[in-house]
């Protein structure tokens, strides 16, 4: 058996049984077994916390790590050009061992950030050998993924049905749930990126939907940023009794009050991606709605290629973008600034931790340190610079803390990084091969759109 203690740490929980307290954290094998002062086990080895803020992993609720060997062009794009220069032009030129080499090197950003958890959303799926590839990616850097299996969205070619219309292929999540992601209880487990009424007919989205409920499978659409192909879709949706809590709405800035509660009614997960919804003008996000219909949401990093998986600045992002809504519209209308703040820290660090896990359908698993769950555990120097000192562990993680402060991460138990530096060999080797597929992608693809 193996056996670690995190030794007198700072821990926040985010369980509420659990709390916060200073403490011992215990690791058998891949689960926690004990949280509490002065844990004795003389075999286990010994991760000195003192200097620690023990934290559950974090999680990345919504990211297109397929994206990753284009880093840093789309930093002026709006989302017509995002569609047209991603979807209908660079994604073409993605070979299986881009998709690989994306998906491999962007998980291990991730771990490295102190996300253990990332639900991949993957809508460049080609073919079975790109949606192969993507998935060896995510296996063999050792990060937990919800992989959601998505379509392209290509202009069709003569002869051919749009993507519209197209519904997610059956044999395809068959062949993946009979094979390698038969198992409920692996590290990498299966969803689907459905292109839901924004991006799809009706009938699709009921195809699309019938076939996560037949498999038990999270679905997750994207809501807002264009025009929906199927206006009335959303209310159908709940009119149909097609929607649950395995069902996430990405964004949905542009829903209407009436459109949010009835999918807010039957359960369905939001995740709000902050900085892309400003970025590409989708609209105020959804954080404050979903707070006044009391209904939890997730957050994520989007688009690798204008944004980077850095959940300290997500949360923010999201949670100062929303209180100053709050204060705004205080100010409209009573001509005074809000007296309270809107949101808490706590709540805001939950989007990351035990409200992204809700989102995956892995909060039995992951989300929060508590006894007998999954050992993703993240420990933050609290004596760097930028954190020194620490008078509240839960406001400094939120205000304060960011990626530079990440020490040690371990996902099921096993250490991923650790001094700050991440277990993984041939680092240099893949990053140079990351090079070489984003290098070749853009000069397939000619020139890239440019801001006025």
């Amino acid at each position: 058996m193996s056996r670690i203690i995190i030794k007198d740490g700072t821990i926040v929980s985010m369980d509420r049984q659990t709390g916060d307290l200073r403490g011992d954290v215990l690791v058998e094998n891949d689960r926690i077994a004990a949280i509490g002062p002065a844990i004795e086990a003389a075999d286990a080895e010994i991760i000195d916390a003192s200097t620690m803020i023990v934290i559950p992993g974090l999680i990345n609720s919504h990211i297109h790590t397929w994206e990753t060997g284009l880093r840093g062009i789309a930093g002026d794009w709006t989302m017509p050009q995002y569609g047209q220069a991603m979807h209908r032009g660079l994604a073409n030129h993605f070979r299986p061992d881009d998709i690989y080499i994306a998906n491999l090197m962007g998980a291990l950003t991730s771990i490295n950030s102190g996300i253990t958890t990332m639900v991949d959303w993957c809508h460049n799926n080609r073919t079975p050998e790109h949606t192969d590839a993507a998935i060896d990616g995510l296996q063999e850097s050792g990060v937990r993924a919800l992989f959601l299996h998505g379509s392209p969205k290509p202009d069709p070619k003569p002869g051919q049905k749009h993507f519209s219309e197209v519904p997610m292929p059956r044999a395809e999540v068959e062949r993946l749930l009979k094979g390698r992601l038969a198992s409920r209880d692996a590290r990498v487990t299966l969803g689907l990126a459905i292109l839901g009424p924004t991006y799809s007919i009706y009938d699709v989205t009921r195809q699309d939907l019938q076939l996560a409920r037949e498999f038990d499978l999270v679905a997750s659409m994207h809501v807002s940023g264009v025009t929906p192909v199927s206006a009335d879709g959303f209310k159908r949706m709940v009119a149909d009794d097609l929607v649950s809590d395995k069902t996430n709405v990405v964004h949905g800035n542009d829903l209407t009050d009436e459109e949010l509660r009835g999918l807010v009614g039957r359960g369905v997960q939001f995740t709000v991606t902050a900085d892309v919804e400003l970025q590409m003008g989708f609209g105020n996000p959804l954080t404050g709605r979903l707070r006044a219909l009391e209904a939890p949401m997730s957050v994520g990093s989007d688009v690798e290629i204008s944004t980077r998986p850095d959940m300290f600045g997500i949360i923010r992002t999201a949670l100062q973008t929303q209180r100053n809504i709050d204060h705004v519209q205080s100010l409209r209308a009573t001509a005074k600034a809000l007296a309270k703040i809107s949101i808490s820290c706590r709540d805001a660090f939950a989007w990351a931790t035990i409200n992204g896990a809700k989102m995956a359908g892995l909060d039995h698993r992951t989300g929060s340190l508590a006894v007998g769950k999954q050992a993703d555990i993240v420990l933050l120097r609290k004596d760097d610079l930028n954190m020194f000192p620490v008078h509240d562990p839960l406001s400094s993680l939120v205000t304060q803390a960011g990626v530079s402060n990440v020490d040690t991460v371990l996902i099921g138990g096993r250490v991923a990084k650790r001094g700050g530096r991440l277990l993984f060999a041939n680092i240099a080797e893949k990053k140079a091969a990351l090079q070489r597929s984003g290098e070749r992608i853009l000069h397939d693809f000619g020139e890239l759109p440019r801001a006025a």
